[in-house]
């Protein structure tokens, strides 16, 4: 296959992955009104095993593809496989490990699978290269305050997510959890990680 077509190929799969997902999330907005208008007919939705399925053979091929990496692990993390794509970002982060969204989301999954020490390296890395990355601010103070139960870190940690995002989505949801946390300065004694 030529190198143009198989680049087609990829970005054509990409385009269409990046389609699914958001006019999935689209239609997660909840209810409706309904004016009497015509309604555009749903998206069709993702079909991750054959995206999965395209995707190996793509990284089968060509090992140092880090686009098809980070869509394979985009892929198997949609699918609820968490440690298939903390393999799959591992590829891709060998191949640019400054790259701060799949850091992120190699934590995410980390976290899924009950790593949380590897979950906190993950979101410190990508806030090493990118002290303003809200997505891994707010997943580290989830880590801190759910499932490490260390509220201090969980205040710092989200104090800095408002600083950079007072308003913008997330920050209500932030504002609660601020005030859960300064209403429960410590964790009830013997209480379990959430």
């Amino acid at each position: 296959m030529k190198k143009e077509t198989l680049a087609f190929v990829i970005v054509a799969l990409i385009v269409g992955i990046l389609l699914g997902v958001l006019f999935s999330r689209v239609g997660d907005k909840g209810p409706r009104a309904t004016s009497g208008t015509a309604t555009a007919p749903p998206a069709p939705a993702v079909n991750y095993q054959e995206n999965i399925k395209t995707l190996e053979q793509i990284v089968a091929r060509e090992p140092e593809n880090r686009n098809a990496w980070v869509q394979l692990g985009h892929n198997y993390f949609d699918s609820n496989r968490p440690m298939e794509a903390i393999e799959a970002y591992s590829k891709a982060l060998e191949l640019n490990g400054k790259d701060t969204d799949v850091l992120v989301d190699q934590g995410i999954m980390f976290r899924r699978v009950g790593w949380f020490d590897k979950a906190v390296e993950n979101f410190n890395r990508a806030l090493e290269i990118n002290p303003r990355h809200q997505q891994a601010l707010f997943n580290l103070g989830v880590v801190y305050r759910y499932d490490l139960q260390d509220y201090d870190k969980a205040r710092e940690t989200w104090s800095r997510y408002l600083e950079i995002n007072p308003s913008g989505p997330g920050s209500d949801q932030i504002r609660a959890e601020m005030s859960f946390l300064e209403a429960h300065p410590t964790p009830p004694a013997g209480a379990p990680a959430q």
